[in-house]
């Protein structure tokens, strides 16, 4: 079955949840950018996210430089950002940063 892409109305309900998310410029994606201590604390929120995103088959976009990690997260195949990424941007949330 085909991943469909969120309409306007969904997608805005769905960031009144995610009050740490924003839209891209483009409104094809949600964006958060993450600050740590240090790299290893970094690195270690990325993987564990790694291990989510790996079960989901839903992988995001990152860029991680010592402390700071950013996220986006959109669905190549919906064009646009899905339930996919709903659900891995709540998941990210859940670990507490």
């Amino acid at each position: 079955m085909a991943i469909t892409r969120l309409t306007e109305a969904e997608r805005d309900r769905a960031l009144a949840d995610l009050p740490r998310w924003i839209l891209s410029e483009d409104g094809l994606a949600i964006e958060r950018t993450l600050i740590f201590a240090d790299f290893a604390q970094a690195f270690g929120f990325m993987a564990r996210v790694a291990i989510v995103a790996e079960k989901a088959d839903h992988h995001p976009e990152w860029f991680n430089v010592y402390n700071r990690v950013e996220i986006r997260l959109t669905t190549h195949d919906a064009g646009g950002l899905s339930t996919r990424d709903l659900a891995l941007a709540g998941a990210i949330d859940s670990f507490g940063v």
